[in-house]
């Protein structure tokens, strides 16, 4: 019996390290800094903990870059009508977010409109953390996000 709970234990902690290791956006992205990108898609990568997006394009001030956006997991992004198939190589889109607090060309995704006008929401932590700030806090609890 307590080979039995001591393999549970280890199970369990094994598949909690993934989501502790998990970095909250406040962390890594600036909600005070919301950006456009603008170009077209270089990479697509479906896969754990996040999907990536890779935009050669500019922002709003016309910086040109190729940028990373950060979106949710996929497991979300399906909920929100994502697929892995989405977007492809090539593929003109618009990306609104918020930048990395490094000088890094990094986004934490708000949404993706797509080449047929479709404007997907990415997942972004932002709304991890404001949805887990105000369960913690008995109610809800705007975001203070920027909205374009």
């Amino acid at each position: 019996m307590r080979n039995h709970l001591a393999g549970i234990a280890l199970l369990v902690a094994a598949s909690v390290a993934p989501a502790l290791a998990h970095h909250p956006f406040a962390a890594e992205y600036d909600w005070k800094k919301p950006v456009t990108i603008t170009g077209s898609v270089t990479k697509f990568d479906w896969g754990n903990p996040h999907a990536m997006l890779t935009v050669k394009g500019r922002d709003e001030k016309g910086t040109e870059a190729e940028w990373t956006i950060e979106l949710g997991s996929p497991g979300r992004l399906t909920v929100l009508g994502w697929n892995d198939r989405q977007l492809k190589s090539g593929d003109r889109v618009i990306v609104d977010g918020w930048l990395a607090k490094s000088a890094k060309k990094q986004v934490s995704g708000k949404s993706v409109t797509t080449p047929a006008g479709r404007e997907l929401a990415a997942a972004s932590s932002f709304f991890e953390e404001a949805r887990a700030s105000a369960s913690a806090h008995g109610g809800t609890r705007e975001a203070k996000a920027t909205t374009r």
